[in-house]
């Protein structure tokens, strides 16, 4: 960094007044390489110098700047840019007079960026100048501020034209079924010509995820759950090779995976939808039944009643005929109102699409409630909820080690990026503050993995030697019969929905099947057991 003096100007020895110092600061920016000949921050750098070593501007008393202040792979359009942003620090501080680019749009192309900008210069008594096109902002008329301006609408007509044509562009993209500039999402690798392949692991993430908020209906439950197991948005290197890794979910990062068109394999365009080239992760029927949910979410978190007629099989009753979703719906006959449930798919279409799946609430509902009290008496029903037990828990081991072997490898890639990145910052240069920025990063993705590994292997510990047994079956069904008269709608529907994972009705059989978490009853037990501590 150039020192300064205090003094304003110098008496040369011939007894003439020597020109006041100038301190110069050179500016660059560089979006992308378009082979220009000044289109580098290294050549534009170097014509600056030249300009400021001229000797007119030397007569001047221009002495330019050690410091660089050169923005590469940065728009133009805001002024959120590390080198910039410096370079008006350095501004406040008193550091600079002379502020030169090779042309004006180098410096922003937005209008009312460039306007606040040299409205600041002005203020504090730098002067801006353009070299390529002659523009001094304090030695300039009228006329040339006038032109200063007048540029700047050019840059900013001229980006609003790029932004159109890059609109039309990623627009027809769309509707060929490919994705254009999108963040990539949880379950999908970007495959290159906008599109995706689907990656297995991080699939079976997304529908974990679906599954549990078609189960409970509730995006503060999956959000917590998600938080509880570590699990994070998609991770992914992006186009300069650096690795992003996926932040935590928040409640709108998890409604945007659930409402995402893209994991049921269409591509959207404002409200259009087009048939996409990728494989679809869910079915259209889980996905509607997902959207269905959400409004319904949105429209609690606007006040509405979370269970306005206090159904109990909300989210968890199918059609066993079509496998849609049962919902509830009412008629009126004066005064009375009679409630059901009715499938999705016959409601929408009509009864050829889906004959006679339709029940009456109460009927249906005092049914499961009865069969739970009467598993206790049924040693062939506790058997078979130990036996879907030990199933789940076969088709889990397979996920978790499936995992496993993702995060080793992630870490692995990880590890070696951080080896060249210490022998990088070993070698110094002007580079060195990023560099060690990404070591940073890398240290804590790799301390997430560790914890997440961690996490899963625990898991792996904990199906090993986790059985349910006929003990806790009673335990939890000899509690269940007291405990329900007690509950209110909403803990009821809560308890439902921990023991039962899926209720099926035909209409067409009037059969009813229910299936239970393996784990519900355990946890259900354990709930009972520290209530009553």
């Amino acid at each position: 960094m150039t020192t300064t003096s205090t003094l304003a100007r110098t008496v040369a020895r011939n007894g003439t007044t020597a020109p006041v110092t100038k301190r110069v600061a050179a500016y660059t920016r560089q979006s992308v390489d378009r082979g220009d000949e000044y289109g580098s921050t290294d050549a534009q750098r170097a014509f600056l110098l030249s300009f400021i070593n001229s000797p007119a501007q030397r007569a001047q008393g221009w002495v330019a700047l050690d410091e660089t202040y050169d923005d590469l792979g940065y728009s133009g359009s805001n002024v959120d840019r590390p080198g910039f942003q410096r370079l008006l620090r350095d501004v406040d501080r008193g550091r600079v007079d002379v502020i030169v680019v090779f042309k004006v749009d180098r410096l922003s192309r937005s209008l009312l960026d460039f306007a606040q900008v040299l409205k600041t210069f002005e203020q504090r008594g730098i002067e801006f100048v353009s070299v390529a096109q002659g523009i001094s902002t304090l030695r300039s008329n009228p006329a040339a501020r006038m032109l200063t301006q007048l540029l700047g609408v050019f840059a900013e007509f001229e980006r609003s034209q790029i932004r159109e044509r890059v609109s039309m562009k990623a627009a027809a993209i769309r509707r060929t079924g490919r994705t254009s500039g999108q963040r990539p999402i949880l379950g999908y690798d970007p495959a290159g010509a906008g599109k995706l392949v689907v990656n297995p692991k991080e699939a079976a993430t997304v529908r974990r995820i679906v599954s549990r908020f078609l189960e409970c209906a509730s995006v503060t439950t999956v959000l917590d759950e998600l938080r509880r197991d570590g699990l994070s948005n998609k991770s992914w290197t992006n186009r300069k090779g650096e690795r992003v890794i996926g932040r935590p979910f928040n409640r709108l990062t998890l409604r945007h995976l659930l409402s995402n068109p893209l994991i049921v394999g269409d591509v959207s365009l404002g409200a259009e939808r087009y048939k996409g080239v990728h494989e679809a992760i869910l079915s259209r029927e889980e996905f509607d039944r997902t959207q269905v949910l959400l409004r319904n979410c949105g429209a609690r978190s606007h006040g509405e009643p979370r269970n306005k007629w206090r159904v109990l099989l909300r989210g968890i009753l199918e059609c066993a005929v079509c496998g849609s979703a049962m919902t509830h719906h009412y008629a009126s006959r004066g005064a009375r109102r009679y409630s059901s449930y009715c499938c999705t798919k016959y409601s929408k279409e009509s009864a050829s699409a889906c004959p006679g799946s339709r029940i009456s609430l109460g009927d249906i509902e005092q049914f499961v409630v009865s069969h739970i009290k009467a598993l206790g008496r049924d040693p062939k029903l506790i058997a078979a909820t130990i036996e879907a037990a030990k199933k789940q828990h076969a088709e889990r081991r397979p996920e978790i080690e499936a995992e496993l072997r993702g995060s080793d490898a992630d870490r692995r890639k990880l590890a070696s990026e951080r080896a060249n990145l210490v022998s990088a910052i070993g070698e110094g240069g002007p580079g060195t503050g990023a560099l060690v920025q990404r070591l940073a990063e890398i240290d804590e993705a790799v301390a997430r993995i560790d914890t997440r590994a961690q996490e899963l292997r625990g898991e792996l510990a904990t199906l090993e030697r986790e059985t349910i047994d006929v003990a806790d079956v009673k335990e939890a069904l000899a509690a269940f019969s007291p405990v329900w008269g007690q509950l209110t709608p909403r803990e009821r529907e809560r308890v439902l929905a921990l023991l039962i994972e899926k209720v099926t009705f035909n209409g067409q059989t009037n059969e009813v099947s229910i299936k239970f978490w393996p784990n519900g009853l355990r946890a259900f037990a354990e709930e009972q057991r520290r209530v009553t501590k």
